[in-house]
């Protein structure tokens, strides 16, 4: 137990490297609070998750002061964790066809309490958008041993102003497309619109869209000899599809192709040169690949600009799935899934942190070994739930801070107010507005 929580410790410390000082020390304790299940305890409470942990009480209010006040984001953090998984060389990123996988997606953690939280995500056991702290994640899919993991690239919240999705959606693919290498995809759901991925100009993605998709050739019919001189092209469908009663038949596909998966033959058809359905030949052209899988009762629709093949193009969409294991590690494994803050700033900061704890939390308990969770777990696997377990049993005390800048920041406090006397309200005048004219003013 002694050798991983020195490693942990160790893998903190490098990736709050450029905190400042004294900030760093608090997240530190923040992060192990939040990789040991801490905050499962306290059922989202920040100072009782850090006072569990067997932190004094001034440790546990300079790490809720770096939470609301501290001098940092969360993108610094991510760049150093990147980096440094990148050069320990325990994964290996996924390739087909001479393309890397890279996800995007929308997570919501909900606030429904929350004064002041205009942001809405949607919520499959209510049915419907509830309010929520609005969080667009990046990750690159790699593997690490027989494990798939994700890697955190880039976290974007909400702007103040938005009251919808749609602009986070925006720029997150902005952002991302435009952090894309050479050989590096951008997988998307069926949320992101093949429209926004053109106009935001993705080089290269994969996306999932509804059954009833249309879209039109990117050349004219031919002329009829009646009538106004075509200005679209001809609208196709991939699948067929009811409407009042009549039934309107998929179009032919360009192409088709099979493959033999673990015993079940996988059926494709493609449709090549594409344009959306609004707009005209000389649009941005794109695929479109209908995948039949009898382990499925419905054929996965996806949209690409790739010349690759339909199996690749299956593969690729494929890793767009461990991206919600970020979600599922920062609400469900380290207990984010309930907040008690309410800061401007503190709101965004640990939904954050969470996301990042249980990045690096996944990531630990695929490069360790096992740990059994008792004598009764005889085969156990690698997984977060079990190196979370071990982690709850240590206490903050027996935990080694690495020498360096990790300590806390000396500062001449003595001649500073604390206590009541810290806030007390001075005496003195106080100016009135203009629309209490003929009022006395108030000392």
């Amino acid at each position: 137990m002694s050798t991983i929580v020195d490693r942990i410790s160790v893998l903190l410390s490098v990736i709050l490297a450029e905190m400042p000082v004294g900030t760093n020390l608090g997240l530190f304790w923040l992060l192990w609070a939040l990789i040991s299940g801490r905050f499962l305890l306290s059922r989202g409470a920040v100072f009782p998750a850090l006072a569990d942990g067997g932190l004094p009480a001034d440790a546990v209010r300079r790490s809720g002061a770096a939470l609301a006040y501290g001098r940092w984001t969360i993108q610094t953090l991510v760049r150093a964790w990147r980096q440094m998984v990148e050069q320990e060389g325990h994964g290996h990123a996924h390739r087909y066809e001479g393309f890397r996988p890279v996800a995007c997606d929308l997570v919501g953690f909900f606030r429904p309490r929350l004064s002041g939280c205009v942001g809405k995500h949607y919520q499959a056991g209510a049915d419907k958008a509830l309010p929520a702290i609005v969080l667009a994640v990046v990750a690159a899919v790699g593997s690490v041993g027989k494990v798939r993991v994700p890697l955190l690239r880039l976290l974007l919240r909400a702007a103040p102003g938005d009251r919808s999705e749609v602009e986070l959606q925006r720029r997150a693919l902005t952002q991302a497309g435009a952090a894309l290498q050479p050989d590096e995809v951008l997988i998307v759901d069926a949320g992101f619109g093949v429209a926004a991925l053109l106009v935001g100009g993705v080089p290269r993605f994969v996306a999932r869209v509804a059954r009833n998709f249309t879209a039109r050739r990117n050349v004219l019919p031919a002329y009829t000899g009646r009538g106004r001189c075509p200005v679209y092209g001809e609208r196709g469908r991939p699948l067929p599809r009811t409407y009042k009663g009549r039934t309107m038949a998929a179009s032919p596909p360009d192409a088709t192709a099979q493959w033999v998966r673990a015993g079940r033959t996988i059926q494709a058809q493609l449709w090549d040169d594409l344009v959306l359905s609004t707009a005209k030949p000389g649009a941005p052209a794109f695929r479109c690949a209908v995948i039949h899988d009898p382990r499925y009762q419905e054929p996965l629709v996806l949209v690409t600009n790739l010349p690759v093949s339909a199996y690749a193009l299956r593969c690729l969409y494929r890793d767009r799935w461990p991206i919600e294991q970020l979600p599922l590690a920062a609400k469900q494994m380290v207990g984010a899934h309930r907040a008690f803050v309410f800061g401007d700033e503190s709101r965004y900061r640990l939904p954050e942190l969470a996301l990042l704890a249980g990045n690096i939390l996944a990531y630990v308990a695929a490069t360790a070994a096992a740990v059994p969770t008792g004598f009764w777990d005889r085969c156990c696997h690698p997984t977060c739930g079990r190196l979370r377990r071990v982690w709850l049993r240590v206490d903050f005390s027996d935990i080694p801070i690495p020498a360096g800048p990790l300590r806390k920041k000396v500062s001449v406090t003595a001649h500073v107010p604390k206590g009541v006397q810290g806030h007390r309200r001075q005496k003195g005048m106080i100016t009135l507005p203009a629309t209490t004219l003929g009022r006395r003013k108030v000392a």
